[in-house]
């Protein structure tokens, strides 16, 4: 006999924790690499923002008196992320200020997991680079892959988009490509990210739509622009922010066609910021905007019910 329930009818055994240890375990090689690039510094600094993010919900859920939500890991997901878009010269007392700001004045305000209108990692960032500005742009890498005396000791050094902004000697396609360059924490190596993003491919944890739209969209861009457009990959963030941060659930959109032009959006909008923009970088400026917009955009790519009639207005515009 059919049995009808309530929906949802299709269910899996994905849960937040399993997705979130998922998101973490893709991270990791990155994290691995970025003690290699800057040393013990990055792993500390990283390890702060999460320890952080993970009392800020703690703290947060009992203030608010919500039930604990520490053990699905998305604090501690917010935490990693955060801290790879820390420059790794960054004071930790920042990186702390950050952590408050991403999981109590993005997150928690709003209701908590499921509720937040922007994503909570690179909220923090925007607000700590207008605050910190020279902080936040302060980039190294450890002197020794530099050839210069002090093995352990970061030395400053223009990003990859920093020097192509300015002119001045390019970073090697290899370079980017495996790593060895001064930038945020965790978007330095391209093949590590794009190994983790493999694997999250692979576990169904994100879908591909948003990310070859953003990524085929910047690309696209700088190349009519007449820029190389494997550099633009390659640089900066937008590996990190295309695959880890603007397929979050919760402040993109859920159907594919919504998820595409959000993609095709963020691309357009880092590409401008890139090649005409104050700043080299736009990638976390794009998503924050995009986020802001996907309420509009699931009503606009919402999908029609089965038994869904047309109205005399719907059959007039086709």
């Amino acid at each position: 006999m059919l049995k009808v329930s309530a929906s949802p009818h299709i269910r899996d055994n994905s849960s937040s924790t399993k997705i979130m240890g998922d998101v973490l375990i893709a991270l990791l090689p990155a994290l691995l690499f970025a003690y290699y690039v800057f040393g013990l510094r990055a792993v500390i600094l990283s390890l702060v923002t999460v320890l952080s993010s993970v009392f800020f919900e703690w703290s947060g859920n009992r203030l608010m008196r919500r039930p604990q939500t520490i053990q699905d890991l998305s604090a501690a997901v917010t935490g990693l992320l955060l801290a790879f878009n820390f420059p790794p010269s960054l004071p930790l007392w920042m990186a702390v200020l950050g952590s408050f700001v991403a999981i109590i004045g993005s997150k928690l305000i709003f209701g908590g997991m499921g509720h937040n209108i922007t994503n909570p990692a690179l909220t923090a960032r925007v607000f700590l680079l207008i605050c910190f500005p020279q902080e936040m742009t302060d980039f190294s890498i450890l002197a020794r892959h530099l050839g210069q005396a002090g093995d352990y000791d970061l030395v400053s050094s223009a990003t990859a988009l920093g020097k192509l902004r300015e002119n001045s000697e390019m970073s090697s396609l290899k370079q980017l490509f495996f790593g060895l360059q001064a930038g945020c924490i965790g978007e330095v190596s391209a093949a590590l990210l794009l190994l983790g993003a493999a694997y999250l491919l692979i576990k169904q944890v994100i879908d591909p739509w948003t990310p070859l739209a953003f990524i085929g969209s910047t690309m696209l861009i700088v190349w009519i622009a007449g820029q190389n457009p494997l550099f633009h990959l390659l640089s900066g963030g937008l590996i990190l922010g295309a695959f880890y941060m603007a397929t979050d659930y919760v402040t993109t959109p859920y159907s594919p066609k919504g998820k595409f032009f959000f993609g095709l959006g963020c691309g357009i909008i880092t590409a401008l910021i890139r090649l005409y923009g104050a700043t080299p970088e736009g990638v976390s400026y794009s998503i924050l905007v995009m986020n802001i917009l996907t309420p509009h955009l699931n009503n606009i790519c919402r999908e029609k019910p089965l038994s869904h009639h047309l109205s005399k207005q719907e059959v007039a515009h086709g």
